[in-house]
């Protein structure tokens, strides 16, 4: 079972508009360069060791119609000027050879930092509960950063996210964070 474990992720996100719903999923899934493949969601755990390449590269590596793992964070309405936002949070722990999180969230009225910055915190927040850190979920979110910093086990976190505000139609946010074998 080792071989299936994914050791490439890479992050991807788009955006899609069209009068109908389905559509514009389709178009998301596109302007993210992966509507090609057979995607399959998984919760929330970065392997360990698995590296995070570049999009442009991790694009090259899928085949269509491939069998494709990710964590996927989507959003649509067709509501006007509604804010909707998807992202991907990424906690990376500073020794690789235990497993990091990955976050998904999406939500309306709130705009791309806002959305970005809480799915890294649940990722951060995952991570630091799995390595016995405790944290206070009231500080601010620099300030947890800080201390997620100074415990010297959570090496790197990130984001991806994606929002838009819907003009016609059904507008479909969505983020990745798509796995490569």
């Amino acid at each position: 079972m080792i071989s299936n474990v994914p050791s490439r992720v890479f992050f991807t996100k788009g955006v899609g508009t069209h009068r109908e719903e389905l559509h514009s999923y389709e178009l998301a899934l596109r302007d993210a360069g992966i509507e090609k493949c057979n995607l399959v969601s998984v919760s929330s755990i970065l392997p360990p060791r698995c590296r995070v390449i570049p999009r442009k590269r991790g694009l090259q590596l899928l085949v269509p119609g491939g069998i494709t793992y990710c964590v996927l964070a989507r959003c649509s309405s067709n509501e006007p000027r509604r804010l909707l936002a998807a992202s991907i949070g990424c906690a990376i722990p500073s020794n690789r050879s235990i497993y990091g999180y990955l976050s998904e969230h999406h939500v309306f009225g709130r705009n791309e930092k806002e959305t970005g910055d809480y799915a890294e915190d649940l990722a951060a927040a995952m991570l630091a509960s799995t390595l016995g850190i405790e944290f206070d979920a009231d500080k601010s979110w620099d300030e947890k950063k800080e201390f997620y910093r100074l415990s010297n086990a959570i090496v790197r976190t990130t984001n991806i996210t994606q929002s838009a505000i819907v003009k016609t139609g059904w507008t479909t946010v969505m983020a990745a964070a798509v796995f490569v074998p």
